[in-house]
């Protein structure tokens, strides 16, 4: 069994939700992971963002729009008048459950908000799995909210998700596509929820974690995961083949097209993944296992918004726990570190979430005199980065000679060799790298 998840651009009208179906026909079983049609889930956060100001009559405003943008698409979608009036059907349900917490009197939580943006995925799956009914196919939905939960520490529970997927498939057993929600789930309490980061995709990679699958398919609006940053550099490339961990790298320093957590579920479970293109279903994409190709440079990534920090001082010369210090300040603050380098009179590191720099940097001045530079840029090369293959890190190093690095992180994986530089000098170091390592 295959798992294919596809995002909101490919279920973004009727025509597309027809395109999809067309590749998900072939014969065999599969699970398919589906997301909010595209647009649906900003309105839905713009609904709810009306409910937290106190403004109803805005959410239902917003809810009425949104509403109406369904009817036509269930026209297109559908052909009967049975199928178009249980389209609308499907609609109206969902709708009106946003309508009933807009015009409720209770107070606007975190738990209501998670209801309302459930409802794009339970909508897109329903419209789905109707028509492929109307069409003769052995379909039916298979609900996330009851298998899909995450634990006390808003992790997937892979046991209570194993599990209860396996009866789910068990009880309905002898469909050919099942058809199932992506992002939603529900948490520790039972409350309906979301996994966040990553969505579908992460939904995807679970699934097919769970049920053990031949493979996982990530189909999304471009043809796999390219060398470098097709909107800066021209004539980029898809990779044919990654290993686990260079996608994880790619993907967490900026490749937009998979989110970093996906790809641990399947690397645990060593299904592939593969990243292919709706618009173009004859690509070859990109496919992610165990497989490295050695001694290789495979792609590049930029990750925007990065903040460095240093922190000197004198006493840090063989001064016992002084990182350990520096470090619980940013835990203190939940705030992730990305790169780190180190001297015998200070230390730099970088971070993505500002939220709580004012306070971090207070509480690093007890230390040492703090330095801090803004809007910088991450850029990371993956490839098989071993120390012992000589000549690659020079080689890489030597494409940015023209280029001013705050810092150079090396030797914490073996796939990746990471540069920290201005944002101003973001596009020409991306168009040197890949003039000089592809």
């Amino acid at each position: 069994m295959k798992v294919l998840k596809f995002g909101g651009t490919s279920v973004g009208s009727a025509q597309r939700m027809k395109e999809v179906a067309k590749l998900i026909l072939d014969g065999e079983q599969k699970i398919v992971v589906l997301s909010a049609m595209s647009g649906t889930t900003n309105s839905l956060v713009e609904i709810s963002d009306y409910l937290y100001k106190r403004n109803p009559d805005g959410a239902i405003d917003a809810i009425n729009a949104l509403e109406a943008k369904y009817y036509p698409v269930v026209e297109e979608l559908l052909s009967t008048a049975e199928s178009k009036e249980l389209g609308k059907t499907i609609v109206k349900e969902r709708f009106d459950v946003l309508r009933s917490i807009a015009s409720s009197t209770k107070p606007f939580t975190s738990f209501e908000e998670k209801v309302i943006l459930a409802q794009g995925e339970l909508t897109s799956t329903a419209l789905v799995n109707a028509y492929l009914v109307e069409q003769g196919v052995k379909s039916c939905l298979l609900p996330a909210l009851d298998f899909m939960k995450t634990d006390k520490n808003a992790e997937p529970d892979m046991n209570y998700i194993r599990t209860n997927v396996k009866k789910q498939l068990e009880e309905k057993n002898g469909y050919e596509i099942y058809i199932t929600q992506g992002f939603i789930c529900r948490n520790h309490y039972d409350e309906i929820d979301n996994l966040q980061r990553g969505g579908s995709d992460y939904s995807a990679s679970i699934i097919g974690a769970a049920v053990v699958a031949d493979e996982i398919q990530i189909w999304t609006d471009i043809d796999g995961m390219h060398n470098n940053d097709p909107r800066i550099v021209e004539g980029t490339k898809p990779v044919a083949n990654l290993h686990f961990e260079e996608a994880a790298e790619l993907a967490y320093f900026g490749a937009k097209i998979l989110h970093p957590t996906c790809v641990l579920p399947a690397k645990q479970a060593n299904i592939p993944v593969r990243l292919l293109n709706t618009m173009d279903p004859q690509a070859k994409g990109t496919l992610i296992s165990t497989k490295c190709n050695q001694k290789s440079i495979q792609a590049v990534a930029a990750k925007d918004g990065i903040t460095a920090i240093k922190i000197k001082s004198g006493r840090m010369l063989l001064a016992h726990g002084f990182l350990r210090k520096v470090f619980e300040i940013f835990e203190l603050y939940k705030t992730s570190i990305d790169m780190i380098t180190t001297s015998e009179v200070g230390v730099s590191v970088t971070i993505d979430n500002t939220k709580h720099l004012d306070e971090i940097l207070n509480a690093l001045r007890q230390y040492g005199t703090v330095t801090v530079d803004k809007d910088m840029v991450i850029i990371c090369v993956v490839g098989d980065m071993d120390y012992h293959n000589i000549g690659f890190q020079a080689k890489v190093v030597n494409a940015l000679k023209d280029i001013p690095v705050r810092m150079i992180s090396y030797g914490g994986s073996n796939y990746n060799v990471s540069f920290l530089v201005s944002a101003n000098d973001k596009k020409t170091a991306l168009q040197s790298l890949s003039k000089n390592l592809f």
